[in-house]
């Protein structure tokens, strides 16, 4: 029996509606990983970029838990000497919430060539309002179980 190897031109993709304010950050963005890959998908093949559309929707409303609001800090550097520059977590979700999800979630994609690609078809909006609704994507919820 052969192995199967799903080639570029047989990829179909669907598209997706995360809503982040139903869960903390992490849940979130690990779904979200999961749809970019591809790995909900029976005919999943490392190395064929063959995952999914994902719209997420109110970033501004996103939940952590803990002290992370204070103590999560996230850096940039120019290159140049002095240079370093950081904010905390409350601080990214006032100004730029999207940011904080497009990060988390391309912390979680393999370092690989794939990564753009993959990141490209993640797109994030702070309110509720997307204009996607073309695609008709579908929408997952990922409520806690109680």
């Amino acid at each position: 029996m052969k192995s199967f190897v799903l080639k570029p031109a047989n990829v179909k993709r669907k598209w997706y509606v995360i809503d982040a304010s139903e869960t903390t950050l992490g849940r979130v963005s690990t779904e979200v990983a999961k749809f970019l890959i591809g790995k909900d998908k029976p005919n999943y093949t490392p190395h064929v970029d063959s995952g999914d559309h994902v719209v997420v929707i109110n970033a501004e409303k996103l939940k952590v838990t803990g002290q992370k609001l204070t103590d999560k800090t996230y850096y940039r550097h120019s290159g140049h000497p002095g240079n370093l520059r950081h904010k905390t977590l409350s601080q990214m979700m006032e100004s730029t919430p999207e940011k904080v999800i497009i990060k988390a979630v391309r912390g979680m994609l393999p370092v690989n060539k794939l990564r753009p690609g993959r990141l490209s078809r993640l797109l994030v909006y702070s309110g509720s309002e997307h204009a996607h609704s073309a695609q008709n994507p579908e929408a997952v919820s990922l409520k806690e179980k109680a």
